[in-house]
C-alpha cells in the first residue's frame, strides 16, 4: 500500500499552510470568524480535491477512446448541514464538455467509470455523503 502524507502549518490568525510535496496551499478562515480572508477555507478544498480526481480519470478515460472536445470543466457543489459538525450531506458534479465531435455514449462511460471505479476522492465522499451527477455537452443535459 501506498502512503502519502502533507504538512499543515499554522501560520497566523487562523491560517495555515499545507504542504503536498513541493506544493503550498493557503487556508484561511472568514473575519466573522476571526481570519483574514486570504485563503480558501478548508471544506471547499474537499470539492476541489474531488474535481481534479475525477476530472483527472475523465480526460484520461476520454483519450483512450479517442475523444477530442473543446472544453471541459467541472461545477461541483455542496449542501452542509446546518448542526455541528458541519459536513457535506449531498454533492453534485456537474461535468460540462463543448466539442462537436464528442460521442455522448463515450463522454457517459468515461465519467461512468470514474465516479464507480477509479476515482478514490468519490469513493470516500460517497461513504459520507449522497453524491451525484450530471453531464452536459454543448449546452444540453445527456
Amino acid at each position: 500500500m501506498e502512503k502519502k502524507e502533507v504538512t499543515v502549518d499554522y501560520t497566523d490568525g487562523m491560517a495555515f499552510n499545507g504542504k503536498v510535496a513541493q506544493f503550498d496551499i493557503h487556508m484561511d478562515a472568514k473575519p466573522e470568524v476571526g481570519g483574514l480572508d486570504k485563503g480558501p477555507t478548508p471544506k471547499p478544498l474537499l470539492l476541489v480535491s474531488l474535481g481534479g480526481c475525477t476530472g483527472m480519470d475523465v480526460v484520461s478515460l476520454l483519450k483512450k477512446m479517442r475523444q477530442e472536445y473543446d472544453s471541459y470543466k467541472m461545477k461541483i457543489s455542496g449542501e452542509q448541514t446546518d448542526e455541528h459538525p458541519k459536513h457535506y450531506h449531498k454533492i453534485h458534479v456537474e461535468y460540462i464538455f463543448e466539442g462537436e465531435s464528442l460521442d455522448e455514449g463515450k463522454v457517459k462511460k468515461a465519467v461512468d467509470l470514474s465516479q464507480e471505479k477509479y476515482c478514490g476522492v468519490s469513493y470516500m465522499l460517497k461513504q459520507a455523503a449522497e453524491l451525484t451527477y450530471s453531464i452536459t455537452i454543448n449546452g444540453s443535459t445527456i
